[in-house]
């Protein structure tokens, strides 16, 4: 039914999530009924209804043939997939950029919401130009393929005003001259006027001990589909699901707690920025 499979996608969430709606909803098919009456394994129909493998429109247009649902929602269903399927900026390879990038992209392109915490540096969806330059540097990159990167991020930057976006950043990240001093400042800078730009800047502070300090993570809401929660690693990335999530949301709501306001929070960058 399809060829070499593509890395699953943001919108392969919201279609797997439909034709889970469909099945349990208009038929009275079993998961296993429903994967061999299709002509796949219960693992990948299980996979594709939790947008955990690419799925094509013309799979799309198999499963529900299988269902039997109306020929007008098939269409539109169908059209939906085949819509989501259009390229992005995103799936195109970079040179010099990490294909996880592209994904990544791709998730926060069709999300409502998106909370980033992070311990060391300032998250990517925040950084000014000198300051990801910097860090990108550090991190090994080699300095002609900092541009492009910084390109990419930009465009992820884009997302920003159409969604609702929280920062929860450890004081210890706004401490690190990435880029040097006045790359720093510039950053602060950029940070302090984020309640401008209808986005939630929080600062928790250091030498406090919670969980939440383990590692930094995005998590990332959807219309149609449950949260997905990312983690970037070193020249990789690890995306959870489902369950994986649940934890996350009670660390979420933690941060929430101990983290001070946003007004707080623009002094205490403002105070960092001023001593510089």
């Amino acid at each position: 039914m399809s060829g070499q499979r593509k890395t699953p996608q943001a919108r392969d969430r919201t279609i797997g999530a439909q034709l889970r709606a469909v099945r349990t909803e208009q038929t009275s098919l079993s998961l296993e009924a429903a994967a061999t009456a299709i002509g796949w394994s219960a693992a990948t129909l299980s996979r594709t209804e939790n947008g955990k493998r690419h799925i094509s429109s013309e799979d799309v247009s198999a499963v529900l043939a299988v269902y039997g649902v109306p020929a007008s929602q098939r269409d539109e269903l169908i059209e939906s997939a085949r819509a989501g399927a259009q390229a992005g900026w995103w799936s195109r390879p970079l040179p010099g950029v990490l294909p996880d990038v592209g994904t990544l992209a791709s998730y926060e392109s069709t999300a409502t919401a998106l909370t980033d915490w992070s311990i060391g540096v300032i998250p990517g969806l925040l950084q000014t130009e000198r300051y990801a330059v910097g860090f990108m540097l550090a991190d090994g990159a080699e300095r002609q393929d900092c541009e492009i990167r910084w390109m990419a991020r930009l465009r992820r930057q884009q997302v920003l005003p159409g969604l609702d976006y929280t920062a929860f950043i450890h004081e210890g990240a706004l401490r690190t001259p990435f880029g040097g001093a006045e790359a720093l400042q510039e950053q602060l800078a950029h940070l302090e006027s984020a309640a401008s730009r209808g986005l939630r800047v929080r600062i928790v502070r250091e030498h406090l001990p919670h969980r939440a300090l383990l590692h930094s993570w995005m998590m990332l809401e959807f219309p149609q589909a449950p949260p997905v929660l990312y983690v970037e690693l070193h020249r990789s990335s690890v995306y959870l699901h489902d369950s994986e999530v649940d934890i996350y949301q009670d660390v979420l709501a933690e941060l929430g707690q101990l983290a001070f306001s946003s007004a707080e929070s623009r002094s205490i960058i403002k105070r960092l920025r001023e001593g510089l």
